[in-house]
């Protein structure tokens, strides 16, 4: 997974990251070649008392020096860039990926873990790559080239190799076996942390109102701790890897140094290769270890990767068509035949034979029980959902054949929980057209009921908005809601419930302003008032997911029992015939 998402978004860059590797090659080199010289310097300068050939290496040795810093710092420099460039396009590539999903995708992975796949996880794969460029791409050319000139400097010597280093793996090896589990725990308590930190912020007044700020510090706290606790597991391995590298080198060279010693007794080496042979083993060790720094990042990079890949893998239920109709002059005739929705894995569907039509100037209500599938029928107009059985059309055409952004242009939905975005409320508005003049603005907040609290705000139209729409009320939040519709001036109306947190005279003002405003239009209205949907052209009345009545108020409340019951929870016999 790793090496697939690394490909696959390091490919644009594949010209720039052939550059960083000859550079670093050239900085290895380099560095490999330093030693050599060193021991010259001694062997033939110092021992002899050659100071001229002590100044002649000396300046080769600078210049290597040189070209070893240049071509490392400019190798660093593209490393960086690559590393940042591909973090970003993960980044986008997965925002992407989660504006195409339906609820359905949204709902199965969450919003703490979709952020977090977003931020975290991409950062651990961003920071992998990152010091891939600048230690990894050096580290296998330095251990490879040091055994290869330690060897050259004596061969007796370097059989100690065939010890130091398979110990200095094994030992690393099976530390990070021990951690990659614990890093798979960890991404999945981070999600767990944002989740309920998450559900606080947002339910916060929830929290306080219920009197439960201890319980909800308790379950934190709870979350909170199994993450402190993995991530000391996690510390405390890497916290014994480096110590034990740092054991495995300083034995090594004691014993080079010991056996060295005896070579030089011995006449079968000089001081200035012994010099040299110990740059190449701390050397050799040094790649080692920055193998080992990257091994340790290696297993949560992998983690995280299979996380965003999970993401990116994931494949939209609701499909944008290959060949999408757009030569469709929108009526906002809307029409449901046999229409049924049913849940993956789900034993019974949502909604089942469903038959449904709403013309343009007419009022479509739908009312039923708590669970009769009333905002899911809703959301299958503008393709929130999929229908999994019979069709949607908008003027006679499958909603699924459409252009997307034609039948997102004829429809103004306004949702159950309505949310507004941070900024002002005229950006908020314009989010429903954003060419809209101030008075089409102003016009739209007229027919909402909301013009009048708007005006008295300070800033008026400039009006800050907090994220979700915190700092207004609910009522205020749904009548700017449902202004941002009207400023669409759409040919279909959705609105799902969208009364619910207004006074009874608010809620006759708006429907009253509505009904002149939308004449045109094709409006259908998800209510659990009936007061809000009695003047309805049509009432559909639903139960356990199928229609069970259709018509008008009048002639429900005397052949629908269902209707009926629904009526008279709310209302005397006297209000309902009224």
């Amino acid at each position: 997974m790793l090496l697939r998402l690394l490909k696959r978004h390091l490919r644009p860059y594949s010209s720039t990251l052939t550059l960083v590797v000859v550079l670093q090659l050239v900085q290895t080199l380099a560095t490999l070649y330093l030693p050599t010289l060193n021991a010259d310097i001694i062997d033939n300068g110092v021992v002899k008392g050659d100071t001229g050939h002590i100044l002649g290496v000396g300046a080769v040795m600078l210049g290597v020096s040189l070209v070893q810093m240049v071509s490392n710092g400019v190798a660093v420099y593209f490393g960086a860039r690559i590393a940042m460039a591909a973090g970003r396009d993960m980044r986008a590539a997965i925002f992407s990926r989660v504006m195409d999903f339906s609820a359905r995708e949204v709902g199965r992975f969450g919003a703490p873990s979709l952020i977090t796949r977003t931020t975290n996880d991409v950062l651990q794969v961003q920071m992998l790559a990152l010091m891939a460029f600048t230690l990894m791409v050096s580290a296998p050319i330095m251990m490879v080239g040091g055994v290869v000139m330690a060897v050259r400097l004596d061969v007796p010597l370097s059989s100690m190799l065939l010890v130091i280093i398979p110990a200095l793996v094994a030992a690393i090896g099976l530390i990070i076996l021990r951690m990659r589990p614990l890093f798979r725990g960890m991404q999945e308590r981070i999600d767990e942390v944002n989740r309920i930190m998450r559900e606080q912020i947002t339910g916060i007044r929830v929290i306080r109102a219920f009197v439960k700020d201890e319980h909800e510090r308790r379950r934190f706290a709870v979350a909170n701790d199994q993450l402190t606790d993995l991530s000391l597991k996690t510390g405390q391995l890497m916290a014994l890897m480096f110590p034990l590298v740092f054991l495995i080198i300083n034995i090594s060279s004691v014993g080079v140094l010991w056996f060295g010693g005896h070579r030089i007794d011995e006449g079968g080496m000089q001081v200035g290769a012994l010099t040299a042979y110990l740059t190449y083993l701390m050397q050799i060790l040094m790649a080692v270890m920055m193998a080992t720094f990257m091994l340790v990042m290696i297993p949560r990079a992998e983690v995280c990767a299979e996380r965003v890949e999970e993401v990116l893998d994931t494949d939209a239920s609701v499909i944008p068509p290959a060949d999408p109709v757009q030569n469709v002059g929108m009526q906002g005739h809307l029409e449901l035949r046999d229409v049924e929705f049913r849940y993956p894995g789900a034993e019974e569907p949502v909604l089942k034979g469903i038959d449904l039509v709403a013309r343009p100037g007419e009022v479509t209500a739908i009312i039923g029980s708590t669970g009769s599938g009333k905002s899911t029928l809703l959301n299958l107009v503008p393709r929130l959902f999929d229908a999994t059985g019979g069709k949607v059309l908008v003027d006679d055409v499958d909603v699924r054949d459409l252009d997307p952004a034609l039948l997102s242009q004829a429809i103004g939905y306004v949702p159950q929980k309505p949310y507004l975005f941070t900024g002002t409320i005229a950006s908020n508005l314009r989010y429903g057209r954003s060419d809209a003049t101030d008075e089409e603005l102003w016009h739209a907040l007229e027919i909402a009921q909301a013009r009048e609290f708007v005006e008295a705000m300070p800033d008026k139209l400039d009006a800050p908005i907090a994220q979700g729409g915190t700092n207004v009320s609910g009522g205020q939040r749904q009548r700017l809601a449902i202004a941002r519709a009207l400023v669409r001036r759409p040919e279909i109306y959705l609105f799902d419930d969208s009364f619910s947190a207004l006074d009874y005279s608010t809620d006759a003002a708006l429907r009253r302003a509505l009904a002149r405003e939308t004449s045109d239009a094709t409006v259908v209205i998800v209510a659990q008032r009936v007061n809000t949907i009695r003047d309805a052209d049509r009432i559909v009345v639903l139960d356990d997911g199928q229609v069970v009545g259709m018509g008008r108020h009048q002639d429900l409340m005397r052949d629908n029992e269902t209707y009926r019951e629904i009526v008279l929870s709310q209302l005397t016999e006297q209000e309902a015939l009224a």
